[in-house]
């Protein structure tokens, strides 16, 4: 059974940051590709960034060039470095794990993979 449990959500001003971690147990395969997505009120899931079993990465438009994406094998920890936040990024960050060869959309449209609780992000201007 996995388990993925995020954590480091909270309310910061435009311009903040905030780092959040998902703490992952059970199996998944290495090759599996990791990720966080989010869904703000109103609307459809999204996908953030992702990172699969060789560590590429891949990010959204939305959130290229201010959100990194890493995963600790060793410590069973993904981590999302957000930085620069705005408040179009207000939203419930989800953790996600355990897909191959699907794009970030297609997770977040088909809801692929083993999803965590969410943790709340909240950005004020």
């Amino acid at each position: 059974q996995v388990q993925l449990v995020e954590s480091g959500g909270g309310s910061v001003q435009a311009g903040g940051s905030l780092r959040l971690s998902c703490t992952y147990s059970g199996y998944i395969p290495s090759k599996d590709s990791m990720g966080w997505f989010r869904q703000a009120p109103g609307k459809e899931r999204e996908g953030l960034a992702g990172i699969d079993g060789d560590g590429w990465t891949t990010y959204a438009d939305s959130v290229k060039g201010r959100f990194t994406i890493s995963r600790d094998y060793a410590k069973n920890i993904l981590s999302l470095q957000m930085n620069s936040l705005k408040p179009e990024d207000t939203a419930i960050y989800y953790c996600v794990a355990g897909w191959r060869g699907a794009g970030l959309s297609t997770v977040a449209t088909m809801g692929l993979g083993f999803w965590g609780q969410g943790t709340q992000v909240t950005v004020s201007s």
